[in-house]
């Protein structure tokens, strides 16, 4: 029986860097069509906002009992205080930059019976002076962390990663990357590599068993001189690929809700479990666990030491 390392991720540092966005949730009922378009009509009876993208990152962090500093990008606008707002109250320790030329990313839900109907996205790339604040603020913030996660969901705030990746190394911090897109030399020198199954089969191509997986896997890992690669494969699980070969953990038997944000709490959970040196393979049903944990929760949300339990 193993439990989760609780007091030792209190007194460690998670340095939170990327794509930052807020999550905007409208709950309403549906109880006709529009007589202007076959579209249904929601009452709007509730409005909630959630930290996203890296930004939940950074609150699972916090959830799970670890110290997170977040930096990334907002615009001058009412949802970037929206961010800063409710990163405070999670106890996320500050380092974001304004940018009042672009707008902070939104995703903005409509919901009717706990169904989700439509989603709107408001988003555009920060600017190149954006950036260099953001690189003066990760230089800032770098020296004291235990760890760096690097939290790419492709909406430019990353836009300089092989920079921060190199600085990060040089100062002796693991760095761990959610990844986008299939450009993975851009990730070269980290440590831990995390894409989702569609994302690894963008990068590698399909395989056609689970040794040929592995193949792929090592190679990939190989040529960007990586520590370790964490393939995250929804229902079947997870697979780890280090030095020492192949390790695999079936997916927790839960019953699935909502998948957005899982990958957020994986990275999180596996941020603070190396922070404490925890082995590879057990981070990773750590991570396992909370995110089978995560799927049965609407939204993007987190999950706390105490839902982890032990580790049979």
């Amino acid at each position: 029986m193993s439990a989760f390392p609780v007091d030792a991720i209190s007194k460690r540092r998670v340095l939170v860097v990327g794509d930052v966005m807020l999550d905007r949730y409208w709950f309403g009922e549906v109880d006709r069509v529009s007589p202007e378009a076959p579209v249904p009509i929601v009452r709007v009876a509730r409005r909630e906002d959630r930290l996203g993208g890296a930004a939940n990152v950074a609150r699972n962090v916090v959830a799970l009992g670890g110290q997170a500093t977040l930096v990334g990008v907002v615009g001058a606008d009412e949802a970037g205080e929206r961010i800063r707002a409710l990163a405070h109250d999670a106890g996320i320790a500050p380092g974001l930059v304004a940018d009042a030329r672009h707008p902070t990313t939104l995703k903005m839900r409509v919901l009717g019976r706990q169904q989700q109907l439509l989603r709107v996205d408001f988003e555009e790339s920060p600017g190149a002076s954006a950036l260099d604040v953001l690189d003066a603020e990760f230089d800032r913030q770098l020296e004291g962390h235990d760890v760096v996660v690097l939290s790419d969901y492709a909406k430019g705030a990353l836009g300089r990663v092989q920079n921060l990746i190199a600085r990060a190394r040089a100062a002796g911090v693991p760095v761990l990357v959610d990844p986008k897109g299939d450009h993975y030399d851009i990730y070269r020198g980290a440590t831990l590599v995390t894409p989702n199954r569609a994302e690894m089969q963008q990068a590698v191509g399909r395989w056609r068993s689970e040794d040929d997986l592995a193949q792929r896997a090592q190679q990939l890992r190989e040529k960007l001189n990586l520590e370790a690669l964490l393939v995250t494969r929804s229902e079947q699980g997870m697979t780890l690929f280090t030095d020492m070969g192949r390790e695999h953990v079936d997916a927790q038997a839960h019953e699935v809700f909502d998948v957005s944000g899982a990958g957020d709490t994986v990275l999180a959970t596996l941020a603070v479990t190396r922070a404490v040196g925890m082995p590879w393979p057990q981070a990773m049903r750590w991570a396992n666990r909370a995110g089978g944990v995560v799927v049965g929760k609407l939204g993007t949300s987190t999950v706390s030491a105490q839902e982890l339990g032990d580790l049979s």
